[in-house]
């Protein structure tokens, strides 16, 4: 019901701008989408401001009160586009004459219709929507915000103005929702990277390849750290690859035929080759293991080698940290027979289940069990018996692992089936992170083989898997589910020391070497600021513990403590200290 009425609102929001822009609010497409719903314009003649959204959902409140009912009717493809034509409706006309040469059918419309019978508006649309105006709670939408979008997302043609709605099935729903937003500008990383000083955004090297800084660093070690001890114990083994490879390598791999688009070309002004950088690390991959001879005996073999990619994202798509073009995967594969698949997945989902909860991102997640549309197989790679193998094998392992999954059609990436994983942040967010994906196809097209008991050629399964997804955007995420204040043993700075006076200074020195010796992070501010100036700043730094130093902590060798997370102050001895910050890093509590 609630689709059906974000859909519906999408409707009336086109109606609303009708009628108070007229032919100066040229519509394209509006969908129903989580949340809510949006609208595409081509304001071609006036400039649409985010003040003028309250006018506009007053419109549409007024349209809602009228009880209008919609009603749909079919007309032929000539008629259709003559009357979208003679509206002046160019984007609907494109659209027609696409939905006719796919379908050759006939071209779906509703109209509005009011009490007294009189038209009020018109739309080409397939639905569906609620009978009546009189189904939508008035209350329970808003309109949320204005956007740009290309034209059917392409670069080179117009950009539209995009209105964003809220809609829920009860007022409560929505502030709830609107009080999350608010949440979230709250612990925005657009806005907090500056205050912590975690990256650099710099046009001469180019906007979407970010530099690290120390602080952000120290972070990204950390996590590819704790990644590397959650699977070392099972077998897996450190590799390298170089950044680029000749062409060839993506032929055989597929990528060139179906992914070059995405790929940045080189050419070598020495060698007079071609080469790409690369978007993935998995053919070079394949490319270590066939060099090898390995036996049943020696199954599975596993890698990991946390590589940057490189992808040409489309302008459009980039945002910050969260689509780059510069990617850093946490990337794990493994080479295995297919009755070891289940075996695999589980130590798999139990590592991403360990990393998670310590990430504080375990709660109430699913697993999406991504496979191809049966509608439409051209745009996969593989045969339709290596994608049901794949396929069946994914969801045997989600059974056997009580994995809470749905199976989600059209999802899968054009090489092979996946299962992602879907968690939730601290305000409620939903993001897809870890991913564990089933290939019978690089295998085939390298032709990688091992020894089985026989003494006979036997091809293996590869399974690929991210945990964190990409460094980037994972970095984007906690950013914010943490609001900067990171966990002890994740802070790129955890202990700020502060003297009251220049005479306890050396007393911080002392406190400073001592955590520096156990790699805790620590700094003694040393500034001319005010004794509270400096608590404020450290709290300002996100900094995990203030620790002040003054006459009695100097005789007595201790220090006064505040934790600035909880807002606990307590008094320990310098060791006590030292041994609850070691015991807060080594078990990575909250």
């Amino acid at each position: 019901m609630i689709t059906t009425a974000r859909h519906s609102l999408s409707h009336i929001l086109a109606q609303a701008v009708k009628a108070l822009y007229g032919n100066d609010g040229k519509m394209a497409i509006g969908p129903d989408i989580e949340n809510g719903f949006y609208y595409d314009f081509d304001f071609w003649n006036i400039e649409f401001k985010e003040e003028d959204l309250k006018t506009l959902e007053k419109k549409m409140k007024q349209i809602i009160k009228q009880n209008q009912k919609f009603e749909q009717y079919d007309l032929d493809f000539l008629e259709a586009r003559d009357y979208l034509s003679s509206q002046g409706e160019e984007y609907k006309v494109e659209m027609c004459e696409e939905l006719f040469a796919k379908w050759n059918a006939k071209i779906s419309f509703y109209k509005n219709i009011m009490q007294n019978w009189e038209t009020s508006f018109i739309d080409m649309c397939s639905g569906p929507h609620v009978d009546n105006t009189n189904k939508i709670d008035e209350n329970a939408f808003c309109l949320e915000k204005i956007a740009w979008a290309y034209w059917k997302g392409d670069a080179s043609k117009k950009m539209l103005t995009r209105i964003y709605g809220l809609a829920f099935e009860t007022r409560e729903e929505l502030d709830n929702h609107i009080k999350m937003l608010e949440e979230a500008k709250k612990r925005d990383h657009r806005i907090l990277w500056k205050k912590l000083k975690l990256f650099t955004i710099s046009e001469m090297v180019w906007a979407w390849l970010p530099l690290i800084q120390p602080a952000w660093m120290i972070i990204r070690k950390e996590i590819e750290d704790y990644l590397w001890n959650l699977h070392k114990k099972h077998g897996y083994q450190r590799i390298w690859s170089p950044h680029l490879a000749r062409e060839d390598l993506y032929i055989t791999s597929g990528h060139a035929g179906h992914y070059l688009e995405d790929m940045f070309s080189v050419f070598g002004w020495t060698s007079k080759e071609k080469f790409h950088l690369k978007p993935m690390n998995c053919p070079h991959h394949m490319q270590i293991f066939a060099d090898n001879q390995f036996s049943y005996r020696d199954m599975p073999v596993r890698y990991f080698e946390p590589a940057t990619v490189y992808r040409d994202e489309k302008t459009g798509q980039l945002s910050w940290l969260t689509r780059v073009r510069s990617i850093t995967q946490d990337d794990w594969h493994l080479f295995c027979r297919v009755s070891q698949i289940k075996q695999e997945v589980k130590i798999i989902t139990d590592i991403i289940k360990e990393f998670y909860s310590t990430m504080w991102l375990l709660d109430n997640y699913w697993v999406s069990l991504s496979v191809r549309d049966e509608e439409d197989k051209s745009k996969y790679l593989g045969s339709d018996e290596v994608w049901e193998k794949a396929e069946n094998a994914l969801e045997e392992a989600a059974k056997l692992n009580d994995l809470p999954y749905k199976r989600m059609p059209g999802e899968a990436a054009f090489y092979w089936p996946k299962l992602d994983f879907m968690f939730k942040d601290c305000i409620g967010r939903e993001w897809q992170l870890a991913t564990i994906q089933c290939d019978f196809n690089l295998p085939e097209r390298f032709k990688l083989n091992f020894t089985n008991e026989q003494w006979n050629d036997e091809r293996p399964v590869v399974i690929h898997r991210a945990i964190s997804g990409s460094l980037e955007r994972f970095m984007w995420i906690i950013i914010e589910h943490f609001a900067g204040a990171f966990p002890l043993w994740l802070s790129p700075r955890q202990v700020a020391i502060i003297p009251v006076a220049e005479k306890f200074e050396d007393y911080g020195k002392n406190l400073d070497e001592k955590l520096k010796d156990l790699d805790i992070r620590s700094k003694v501010d040393f500034s001319s600021d005010s004794f509270s100036k400096k608590i404020r700043n450290a709290e300002m730094d996100k900094y995990n513990y203030v620790a002040i130093v003054w006459e009695q902590e100097m005789q007595n060798k201790t220090v006064s403590v505040r934790n600035v997370r909880t807002k606990e102050q307590f008094t320990l001895s310098l060791d006590e200290f030292i041994s609850k910050l070691s015991e807060e890093i080594r078990s990575k509590s909250l």
